[in-house]
């Protein structure tokens, strides 16, 4: 197959596919500053307020993220491979938020560690497509 042949068979790049690699990176920052606002919380008085309002961000965010991530299957006709790891971390996010809320910190922080890990991935993915 040659070069002319494979950009052939390749679909154009989408506006959704580009709207899911910018808010896929975003989802990951939003991720992290999460993670720096729970150090926060912890080392000073206004922390709880901060770690809140990043938490409804990372809500927003990933909201958007699974909205892109449809768009970039059915209008965009991609494969659905981003679809199910944004709407486990859309589900994860609603889970931190009621472990946070009850105290639950044995649980509270190992789910963000694996949500951080979750969002670095499907940021890997994103990236990758081409």
């Amino acid at each position: 197959m040659t070069a002319q042949q494979t950009l052939a068979v390749r679909p154009p790049a989408t506006w959704p596919m580009w709207a899911l690699k910018v808010v896929a990176p975003l989802h990951v920052v939003a991720l992290l500053f999460q993670a720096v606002a729970a150090g926060l919380l912890l080392s000073t008085p206004g922390g709880r307020a901060l770690h809140m309002t990043t938490a409804v961000a990372l809500l927003v965010i990933g909201i958007v993220h699974v909205v892109v991530a449809i768009l970039v299957r059915w209008p965009g006709g991609e494969k659905a491979t981003f679809i199910l790891p944004a709407g486990i971390l859309l589900v994860a996010t609603v889970v931190q938020a009621i472990l946070g809320v009850a105290g639950l910190k044995v649980l509270h922080v190992p789910l963000g560690v694996l949500m951080f890990h979750g969002g670095v991935e499907q940021l890997n993915r994103v990236m990758a497509r081409q």
